[in-house]
């Protein structure tokens, strides 16, 4: 098994620990100011591992697509909102990050009545859904939703750089 971050005789000890809670964060980011961290992360020389870790609690985190549009009459791409109730992010001495998901520690009464009464109208049915299926369903709807945003950026990346060569092309 990998060893825990921070272990004795490990990274850690050498490099440091690097350790950050975010609790609580409701923030909006372009995907313009996303894409342009990449030459800032880049580095000529390999650079040493720094175990860390990042655990984000009651976070939601909101992407727009800031990009010129091809058409311009077209209300462009959706926000994508990324809603995370208790997650950790854990970079050990390996270089590999580890993300887990922790559950809320509490959740009151009246937040748990709205979701019970809206699953009961669909569990009646032979193919209803159980509680346990709705978070899974919920974050493969969320990774969805990034595919295709992430899709469209390329879509729009790709015919800006064809009409570059070729101004007069159409779809």
């Amino acid at each position: 098994s990998a060893p825990a971050v921070g272990a004795p005789g490990g990274e850690a000890e050498r490099n440091g620990l690097l350790r950050v809670l975010l609790r609580g964060c409701h923030t909006q980011l372009g995907m313009a100011s996303l894409t342009s961290l990449g030459p800032f992360l880049e580095d000529e020389i390999i650079p040493e591992v720094i175990p860390m870790e990042i655990e984000v609690v009651d976070a939601k985190i909101t992407m727009q697509d800031d990009s010129p549009r091809v058409y311009p009459t077209s209300p462009g791409p959706v926000p994508i909102t990324l809603a995370v109730d208790h997650v950790v992010v854990r970079r050990r001495d390996d270089g590999v990050f580890y993300l887990t998901e922790e559950k809320p520690v509490s959740v009151p009464e009246e937040q748990k009545a709205p979701a019970e009464s809206v699953l009961a109208a669909p569990a009646a049915g032979a193919h209803g859904l159980q509680l346990k299926q709705v978070p899974e369903l919920q974050r493969e709807l969320q990774t969805m939703k990034l595919a295709l945003a992430e899709a469209n950026m390329d879509k729009a990346h790709l015919l800006q750089e064809i009409r570059k060569y070729n101004p007069l092309f159409q779809l």
